[in-house]
């Protein structure tokens, strides 16, 4: 029986929100309404706040995403890119986020202007899949090896971050480099 993977598609600049419902392989795991508390939380005294688009249109940064993981129980551990992605004990991790920047188009214009964008990649039955909300479909990345590969090549662009999801109490055994080898 073939795996059902569910696939958030891109609306406004809600890349971070798409990743984290991907991620969680669910349409409400998370809420924008959820996100936009967050980042009133981490600046409730600015006017424009510095954690989201001022126009409300998401573009949310990664203390968000890393405050609304804690309030479901879950980290995100920034991947130091020196290091090698074969070096990541997958058995402990729920999935990764990864950071990338997009070219900023008006049409068919390029403008020289770089943005940031979310993506979820996940393990969804025995396969990893590139959950990124701007592809029409899930892209099956495949197992461990093919994983690993995809990473390192990923890490290998210059801009590029990566930051694994753990549940919360995996965050321990990560201070002892239980998470790496």
């Amino acid at each position: 029986m073939d795996q059902v993977v569910y696939h958030e598609k891109q609306v406004k600049e809600l890349c971070a929100l798409h990743a984290l419902n991907n991620l969680f392989q669910k349409d409400d795991a998370f809420l924008k309404n959820e996100l936009d508390i967050v980042c009133h939380s981490l600046a409730p005294k600015t006017w424009l706040n510095p954690h989201k688009s001022p126009l409300g249109l998401g573009n949310y940064d990664i203390n968000v995403l890393m405050a609304a993981l804690q309030n479901k129980g879950y980290q995100a551990i920034w991947f130091d890119k020196r290091k090698s992605p074969y070096c990541l004990k997958l058995n402990k991790i729920f999935g990764f986020i990864m950071n990338i920047p997009n070219d900023y188009h008006i049409g068919y214009i390029r403008l020289p202007l770089q943005r940031k964008h979310w993506i979820a990649i996940r393990k969804i039955g025995n396969n990893y899949y590139n959950l990124d909300s701007k592809l029409k479909e899930p892209l099956l990345i495949g197992q461990e090896a093919e994983l690993l590969s995809y990473l390192q090549n990923k890490l290998n662009q210059k801009e590029n971050q990566l930051f694994v999801v753990v549940t919360s109490d995996v965050t321990d055994w990560q201070m002892d480099g239980e998470l790496t080898s």
